[in-house]
C-alpha cells in the first residue's frame, strides 16, 4: 500500500483550494476530496500527477476523472445519507469512494473486467465496500432498483431509457451527454414519469460503450 504522508496530504489541500476556487461549494464533497488519497488509485509511477486537477489514463482505454469533474458531478447529485446510488463506470474506483464518503450506498457497474477486478480488490482495503458488478451500464441493475440517484461517468450519446426506468420518482440522474464533448445534464424524474432537465458546463469524457469487454 502506498504511503499517505505529509507531502500527499499537503498536495491534497492545494487541490481542495483549487476546486473551491473553481466553484465547488458542498462541504461534504470538499471534505471527501480532502480525505481520500487519490494517489493510491493510480500506478505508483504516476503519484506526482495525482493531485494535479486533470484526468489521467488508468489502462483499458479509461481514465481517472479530473478531481473537479468528480466533485462537480457529486455535488449535482445532492446525496443524502443512505441514498441508493447506481454508478455507471467504476473505473479506478475513485469516484465510487467519494460517493461512499458522502454517505451513499453505491451499486457500481464496470464493463472492463481488468478494472472491475482491480477495484473489487482495492476499494475494500481502503475501507470502502460498494456492491460491484461486471456488466453493461446501459442495462443497469433493475433487480437492485429503484435508485435515488444515478451517476454516469462516461460520455453518453443519449439518455439510456432502461436507466430512467430504474430511477425513483423525485430521483436525480447526472449524465455527460454528447458525442465528442459533453454537456453535463441533471435530470429529475417527475411524478408523471417525465424528466426535468438542467444543463451545466461542457466536459470531455471517454465514451459510454455497450456490452461487457471480456478478456481477450
Amino acid at each position: 500500500m502506498l504511503n499517505d504522508g505529509f507531502k500527499e496530504q499537503g498536495l491534497r489541500q492545494q487541490l481542495v483550494k483549487e476546486i473551491i476556487k473553481k466553484g465547488i461549494k458542498s462541504s461534504k464533497v470538499i471534505d471527501a476530496i480532502a480525505k481520500i488519497p487519490r494517489h493510491m488509485f493510480m500506478d505508483s509511477a504516476f503519484v506526482n500527477f495525482a493531485y494535479v486537477d486533470k484526468a489521467f489514463p488508468i489502462g483499458s482505454g479509461q481514465t481517472i476523472s479530473q478531481p473537479y469533474t468528480v466533485a462537480f458531478q457529486t455535488e449535482l447529485l445532492d446525496i443524502k445519507r443512505g441514498d441508493k446510488v447506481l454508478e455507471i463506470g467504476t473505473g479506478s474506483g475513485y469516484q465510487t469512494a467519494i460517493l461512499l464518503e458522502v454517505g451513499a450506498k453505491v451499486f457500481s457497474i464496470e464493463r472492463q473486467r481488468e478494472l472491475f477486478l482491480k477495484a473489487q480488490q482495492f476499494l475494500p482495503k481502503m475501507g470502502y465496500n460498494p456492491q460491484f458488478f461486471l456488466g453493461d451500464g446501459y442495462i443497469g441493475k433493475p433487480t437492485y432498483g429503484p435508485f435515488d440517484k444515478i451517476l454516469i461517468t462516461a460520455g453518453a450519446p443519449s439518455v439510456p431509457e432502461k436507466l430512467i426506468e430504474q430511477l425513483k420518482v423525485g430521483g436525480l440522474m447526472v449524465i455527460p451527454l454528447g458525442e465528442k464533448t459533453q454537456i453535463m445534464i441533471r435530470l429529475t424524474k417527475l411524478e408523471d414519469g417525465s424528466l426535468k432537465e438542467e444543463r451545466f458546463e461542457e466536459f470531455s469524457f471517454v465514451p459510454m460503450l455497450k456490452g461487457t469487454a471480456l478478456d481477450k
